[in-house]
């Protein structure tokens, strides 16, 4: 094991090819880094929350065998393929409840002793002198509040925006939060305190998929420790067609829907990396070959994406090294 290093690290958001960040992380933490904080958005949320929890290489490894893809999308009753997704599409606009994976989740952070945002507050009187006691947390979650348009970054706006003490919020709920893609899994909701107002919530990635600048002082002194950005998904638009392979069979019409939903996913962020420096911190996996929701990829395939996000931080770290 190499010596101890700080960081700080953001997980983008990519469904299935959030094995690639599994294994990236994995490869981290065995090359002896240590997470203060950890942020991430949809199953970069899911990866993040584990490592803010405390899980080691090993923990973080076998946690991620222990998730079973093909039942992440889980079926409404009657649980018959097409029927359910149907019905459920015509009541609620989606095609699964997604809550296989929110009780994954939950039990795996239960073992570590972490249930609420309470659980992993941090106390650093060296933070940036701007950060009040909302931010002061090892974890950060991206989630999208489409009734209010507006980026959701949990726990820091739950007192804000809702009213909800943060220290009292599940941090799984909020995972799943990030988690739901718009129309394919149901969404979720907040309700404010007073007054009772309902929002919905969708994904994360709506506004902002890859927020590698979360960490970033504001105070005008020096970072402590680097910030490390793992990211999974192509640029626009040659990546495209790999990062939703449902673009090959889809009509014309049905084309620039999607088009339209991916370019909101990873727009913004895009835009973001073309800045002095960003790329310079940013860990990026191979993932072609692998759709979003591709829940039926097979072992092989599952060991691949581990292996190239392995790859992918030796090749960083050899370069990172030297500068």
């Amino acid at each position: 094991m190499s010596a101890v290093r700080q960081a700080d690290l953001v997980l983008e958001g990519g469904g299935v090819k959030g094995l690639g960040a599994a294994g990236a992380v994995i490869r981290l933490l065995e090359r002896g880094f240590r997470f203060e904080r950890v942020a991430g958005t949809s199953v970069g949320a899911l990866a993040a929350a584990l490592v803010a929890a405390g899980v080691d290489a090993d923990g973080l490894s076998e946690a991620m065998s222990r998730l079973v893809l093909r039942k992440v999308p889980d079926r409404s009753a009657p649980p018959i393929a097409v029927v359910s997704e149907g019905l459920s599409w015509l009541t609620g606009g989606h095609l699964y409840q997604g809550e296989y994976v929110r009780d994954w989740l939950y039990g795996e952070l239960a073992a570590l002793g972490i249930r609420t945002f309470g659980d992993l507050r941090r106390d650093d009187a060296a933070d940036d002198a701007r950060l009040g006691g909302e931010r002061r947390y090892k974890l950060v979650v991206m989630a999208t509040d489409i009734t209010h348009g507006r980026l959701l970054r949990l726990p820091w706006d739950y007192r804000r925006l809702y009213g909800l003490d943060p220290d009292e919020q599940v941090v799984a709920d909020a995972v799943r939060m990030s988690l739901s893609i718009p129309f394919y899994f149901q969404a979720r909701t907040l309700t404010a305190v007073p007054g009772g107002e309902v929002s919905t919530v969708v994904d994360g990635g709506v506004l902002s998929n890859f927020p590698v600048e979360v960490f970033d002082r504001t105070d005008g002194v020096a970072p402590r420790w680097p910030t490390f950005g793992v990211r999974m998904l192509p640029d626009l638009p040659e990546g495209l067609p790999g990062a939703f392979p449902v673009l090959h069979w889809l009509p014309p019409q049905l084309q620039m829907f999607v088009e339209v939903v991916a370019t909101t996913l990873l727009g913004r962020d895009q835009t973001h990396l073309d800045l002095p420096g960003v790329r310079a911190r940013m860990i990026d996996v191979d993932t072609s070959g692998v759709g979003v929701v591709d829940f039926g990829l097979p072992e092989s395939d599952r060991r691949m994406l581990l292996d190239r996000g392995a790859k992918a931080v030796d090749d960083f770290l050899a370069q990172w090294n030297r500068a």
